[in-house]
């Protein structure tokens, strides 16, 4: 089951999990899609591998199933 992390690691900008913004790999690092087009030019700085836009997790599953609270932060240039 995806994580669905609360932040861009590139700006931190806020991705909850019903955001349309967000961009991940499949290691689950996640963007938002300012930063994957203007940034990153759709590539994952940290692995190589394509980012894609984040699935939203319905509401009602989101009480048995979270979104992860950890935030990843890794500005990078």
């Amino acid at each position: 089951m995806l994580q669905l992390r609360p932040n861009c690691e590139h700006c931190d900008c806020d991705l909850p999990p019903d955001s349309q913004d967000a961009r991940i790999c499949s290691f689950e690092c996640t963007f938002c899609a300012s930063c994957t087009e203007q940034v990153y030019r759709g590539i994952c700085p940290n692995c190589g591998g394509n980012l894609v836009a984040r699935p939203i997790r319905p509401a009602n599953k989101l009480a048995n199933f979270p979104a992860s609270q950890e935030r990843v932060h890794r500005r990078k240039t």
